[in-house]
Order: structure tokens, then C-alpha cells, then sequence
């Protein structure tokens, strides 16, 4: 079959009309509209992760809206019955977590636990740094190990929520330098920027949270950090380990999505898939590298399965720290 001159012109605009197009433009996205549930203030780890999502997954053309709702308070302890009652059975909805949520759950002993809803993915890994004002008394690790030593009760930490990465990282700390962890004296706040506040203001003696949450102040010399508590260095920081410090203490903080309870094997499978695509996208491995968070993904039964060991292991260690 011969092509008139007419038509292989139109159809030569019509391609180059295509190519010109942006990446987003020529498919419809993964997803049209998704709720996505933050059982936090604004500003912390865990609205900093569902923003980061939403950029990613928009530059990536995955999604088409998403609106968020934030819902702070006790470790995600109040956000999460809402999330479980309101949202049941809501496909295109997902919840920001983390291992914070297990802490909490026990140490509220809260009716509700993260056991309640359907976990979709592990996506990030992320090492508390300690850090301390930079117009403080302390300066140094060995001044902050020495105060600690001399009275646990008189240094006073901010943190996030009570049962949380923070606070069990003070309490292996305090116990690491032979004091009574439940003489930690620390300081709870629903999210960073209150914690950030308290810290520069000089209304406790240090802080601990993920980096991503303090770098802002440290990189202005507001903040000095003293130690990361990963196994390794964060790569581009120059921040010792607790255990180069001489301290036997690892322990990070991990996040990810989960979806409502009730929902399909389909939705289920749905929210899988786009989780992976995001996680895949360029646009996503650059908010790695920003934030400097770890890539931790893990999703189906591997998440499932690592999810109830760190409850576990959660329990045995509150116990022994006193917060449970």
C-alpha cells in the first residue's frame, strides 16, 4: 500500500507532536488520585517521606493527584485508629510508618498496633545522629559521655515519640555507659520542628532524630553532631558511629507504606506494583541521595516477615529498658 505525500506528512507532525510532549503526558499515570495518610505533624521523618513521594511519583508520572492528611500525636498512636476505622478498605489510600509505630504501640499500650493494617513496603533505612546546640556547655562526644556518666537524670534529650527509635537509642546509650537506662531523661515531641525548636533553644541538652531532620541546622553550625548511631558512617558525612566511639550500640530507623485493612488482593497487588515502579524511578533514587537516606526496600511476604521479627525484638528490648 502506497502513502500519499498528505498523509506521511501528517503523520510525521503527528509523531514529532508526540515526541514533544512530556514523559507524563504520553501515558496515563499508575494511579489517578491517592490519599495518602501521615500519622504525624507536618515537617518530621515521616511527612518528609510521603512529600518525597509525592515528588518522586509525580516526576515519574505514577500518579495523578495526591492529597494528604496529617494526624499527629503519641508515636502515630492517634493517627492510626483513624486511618484503620475511617480508611477500611480503601485502595488508593496509604500510611506513612515506620518502626517509631512499633515502640509506641507498646509503650501506649494502644489497642490498635501496626499489626492492624496491611504493610506494603519497607522503603527507607535511616541512622539517628545525637547532636547537641552549637551555643551549648557540651561540645564533644566525651563531654556529652561524661555528663551522662555523672547523672543520666540531669541530661536532658529531645527526641521523637515516646517508645520510639530516639528514645530506645538513649536507653541503649545510657545503659552502654553503665547507668540505669530508666533514668533517661528525655523529651517526646509529635514531630521535628518542635524538637528542632527545643534543641536551639536550649530548653533541653541534646537531641537525637535522622539526619535528614537535623542537617538543615547542622550545615548552618547551629547544631554540632557528635555521633551516627548506624553500623556505618552516612556516606558524605563526617559523623563517627556510637561504635567507632567505643559504644556497643546500632540501631536504625527504618520506613515505609502501608494500606488500610479490608482491602482487596487486587488493590493490595495494585499499591505493590507502584510502589515498586516508584522505588525503581530516577526521580526516587535522587531523594535517596539528597536525604541521604538508605534504600531498604523489601515488600510482600520478606516485609511481612521482618516486620513481626523488629515487633518482637521490639518487645524484648523495651522490657529490658523499662518501656514496656
Amino acid at each position: 500500500m502506497q502513502m500519499s505525500k498528505r498523509d506521511f506528512l501528517a503523520l510525521g507532525a503527528a509523531a514529532g507532536a508526540s515526541m514533544a510532549l512530556p514523559a507524563w503526558a504520553q501515558a496515563k499515570p499508575l494511579i489517578a488520585n491517592m490519599n495518602m495518610f501521615v500519622p504525624a505533624a507536618p515537617g518530621g521523618g515521616w511527612d518528609g517521606t510521603a512529600r518525597a513521594m509525592e515528588r518522586a511519583a509525580k516526576a515519574a508520572g505514577l500518579v495523578g493527584n495526591m492529597q494528604f492528611e496529617n494526624v499527629g500525636g503519641a508515636g502515630g498512636m492517634v493517627g492510626l485508629p483513624r486511618f484503620v476505622n475511617q480508611r477500611k478498605g480503601q485502595g488508593n489510600t496509604l500510611m506513612v510508618g515506620g518502626s517509631v509505630m512499633i515502640g509506641a504501640g507498646i509503650a501506649n499500650k494502644s489497642p490498635v498496633t501496626i499489626k492492624d493494617v496491611t504493610p506494603i513496603a519497607r522503603l527507607t533505612e535511616e541512622a539517628g545522629v545525637i547532636v547537641v546546640p552549637a551555643n551549648g556547655k557540651i561540645k564533644s562526644w566525651k563531654d556529652l559521655e561524661a555528663a551522662i556518666k555523672a547523672n543520666p537524670k540531669a541530661v536532658s534529650v529531645a527526641g521523637g515519640s515516646a517508645g520510639g527509635t530516639d528514645h530506645l537509642i538513649l536507653g541503649m546509650l545510657i545503659k552502654a555507659l553503665g547507668k540505669n537506662p530508666r533514668e533517661a531523661a528525655y523529651v517526646a515531641f509529635a514531630g521535628g520542628g518542635p524538637a528542632n525548636a527545643a534543641i536551639l533553644g536550649g530548653q533541653v541538652t541534646a537531641g537525637i532524630s535522622g539526619y535528614s531532620e537535623f542537617e538543615e541546622q547542622i550545615k548552618a553550625g547551629r547544631m554540632i553532631p557528635l555521633a551516627v548511631s548506624g553500623k556505618r558512617r552516612i556516606p558524605g558525612v563526617s559523623v563517627p558511629t556510637l561504635t567507632e566511639l567505643g559504644i556497643n550500640v546500632t540501631e536504625s530507623n527504618w520506613r515505609g507504606v502501608f494500606a488500610p485493612p479490608g482491602i482487596s488482593n487486587a488493590q493490595r497487588e495494585a499499591m505493590i506494583d507502584f510502589v515498586t515502579k516508584l522505588n525503581a524511578s530516577a526521580p526516587w533514587r535522587q531523594e535517596l541521595e539528597t536525604r541521604k537516606w538508605t534504600d531498604a526496600f523489601m515488600t510482600e511476604r520478606p516485609f511481612e516477615r521482618d516486620l513481626a521479627k523488629d515487633i518482637e525484638e521490639k518487645i524484648v528490648l523495651m522490657k529490658e529498658l523499662g518501656l514496656a
